[in-house]
């Protein structure tokens, strides 16, 4: 059953520690995002610690935004540990199809790491599937198909759950595909919220790891809404953005559902 509201007060009511390797773009930001929704972030990446780390979280969330070597290696040990113990993964490939090294490493942890979630823009995730997809640096800025097609295809080759952002939203398990609609065009003019999409996935698939495709959708829609809380009375991108963790913060449980704009196509 598709209910944001239900996950959200889970959320509020189980505070879970979602585990996040991420990047130093928006590490304090997918943190802060984290925090307001309700749960729990730690951003370790040491591959001392990442097994151990990614066995006491509910989720754990894999972003490639600042690659390195050793952080690719952190990524695997904790992806692995984490799939061992069937706890959720979400994996956003920032900027596959923009250079080898990303494609290659976004194939490389979706080989080895039994992810449950892919988080990316059209053109990183059509990449991953074979579709013809222009990406400039993290920037999707074209794909062939359309965006349901890609999510339904990605979902059904990679054997997980695709959430593919844009205007509209699409999320797929490979049968089904859920449309969402929430939303405002200053995300665009802010960086990370892209990755913020991400983390809050984990959130709510920590809370809600029996139905990952709901969860998933659920988490965009949340999301979509606190943007547009946002936006009201948002000067620019700057005062969106502080206004974006308040919104977060403030999302109520009871009328979130009222809110939510998911359709299933």
């Amino acid at each position: 059953m598709i209910s944001a509201g239900t996950t959200l007060r889970r959320i509020r009511e189980t505070k879970p520690l979602v585990h996040q390797i991420t990047n130093y773009v928006v590490m304090n930001e997918t943190a802060n995002a984290t925090l307001a929704i309700g749960a729990l972030p730690v951003m370790a990446h040491a591959q001392e610690e990442v097994e151990e780390m990614a066995r006491l979280a509910s989720s754990l969330v894999i972003n490639i935004g600042t690659l390195s070597e050793h952080w690719v290696e952190a990524m695997l040990l904790a992806g692995g540990a984490a799939s061992a113990r069937g706890i959720p993964v979400v994996l956003d490939p920032v900027g596959a199809g923009a250079t080898a090294y990303r494609t290659q490493t976004s194939r490389r942890i979706l080989d080895v790491v039994d992810v449950t979630v892919l988080r990316g823009n059209a053109g990183e995730v059509g990449t991953l599937v074979g579709a013809e997809a222009e990406v400039r640096g993290v920037e999707s800025m074209s794909v062939a198909g359309e965006p349901a097609d890609l999510a339904r295809e990605a979902g059904r080759r990679l054997r997980l759950v695709a959430s593919v952002t844009g205007p509209v939203d699409h999320v797929s398990d490979g049968e089904r595909v859920l449309a969402v609609v929430n939303g405002h065009p200053l995300l665009s003019a802010v960086t990370g919220t892209g990755c913020i999409s991400t983390a809050l996935t984990g959130c709510f698939l920590a809370a809600k790891p029996e139905a990952p495709l709901e969860a998933a959708a659920e988490a965009l829609a949340a999301f979509g809404v606190a943007a547009e809380d946002a936006a009201d009375g948002a000067a620019g991108p700057g005062t969106f953005h502080a206004r974006l963790y308040d919104a977060l913060a403030a999302l109520d449980p009871d009328t979130l559902d009222e809110r939510t704009r998911i359709e299933e196509l």
